[in-house]
């Protein structure tokens, strides 16, 4: 902190040819930031504070402030003040395999963790009785859980089956697709429906990244061998995490 403080006490970086204040103290931060001075998680001084040793108004430091958030190199902690935000390493995953986010995660050397949010038998609904094929009256299994890669969140993973294929949901603890192998219930093939989004404040928070961030919606449908859909999927991930990547083949006609 000290360091920074440093940099900020000169004056040097502040010229009336370099464009507007905030953005000036904007890069200065950023600055910071890529070259070790402010580390991960470490706090910035105050709006206050950094007003006062740069001469600026607090009004522009805010606005140089707001628009590291948006780039979301800084976070800003309800009551705590802002932070620098840790780095995200992406990961890639393949589109041409069907695994688990367990098995993906471990192929990459990453640990892999789940935080539930929700996990229990509920009335179906309208889309699920559609897509899983189900009655009125029968019941699904709905695992829902917030996926982590070393700690960091990746995705929030909204997955139903139904409730002959999923009769124990609390029983699945680590990976979903393991206990399905054992049942004999594995999926051999799925459909993938990829969309851009911005996060809801909801999911946001639970990933902990701003709302409006940029997100990835997938929804996906798993069949049987014999045909019969076994698992309906809905993802959310986080865009600055994850790639998706697909290997095509060029036709000969």
């Amino acid at each position: 902190m000290t360091d920074f403080i440093s940099l900020l006490e000169n004056g040097d970086w502040l010229a009336n040819s370099s464009g507007p204040r905030y953005l000036q103290l904007r890069r200065r931060i950023q600055q910071a930031i890529d070259d070790g001075v402010l580390k991960e998680n470490e706090p910035l001084p105050s709006e206050r504070e950094i007003a006062s040793i740069t001469d600026l108004s607090r009004v522009t430091v805010r606005k140089a402030v707001a628009g590291l958030v948006e780039d979301q190199v800084v976070v800003q902690k309800r009551g705590s003040g802002s932070f620098v935000a840790p780095k995200v390493h992406k990961v890639e995953q393949r589109l041409s395999s069907l695994t688990s986010f367990s098995e993906d995660m471990a192929r990459r050397g990453l640990s892999a963790s789940s935080e539930w949010l929700r996990r229990g038998l509920f009335p179906a609904s309208p889309e699920e009785m559609f897509t899983l094929g189900l009655t009125s009256g029968q019941r699904v299994a709905r695992v829902d859980r917030l996926r982590k890669a070393d700690g960091t969140p990746m995705a929030i993973e909204r997955a139903s089956l139904s409730e002959s294929v999923l009769p124990h949901p609390e029983r699945v603890t680590t990976s979903l697709y393991a206990i399905l192998r054992t049942a004999g219930l594995q999926p051999v093939r799925a459909i993938q429906r990829i969309s851009a989004r911005n996060l809801e404040p909801i999911d946001a928070d639970i990933l902990g990244v701003p709302a409006g961030s940029a997100g990835l919606k997938i929804e996906r449908v798993s069949y049987l061998a014999s045909g019969n859909v076994v698992e309906f999927t809905r993802s959310v991930y986080r865009g600055d995490a994850y790639d998706f990547i697909a290997e095509l083949q060029i036709s000969e006609d």
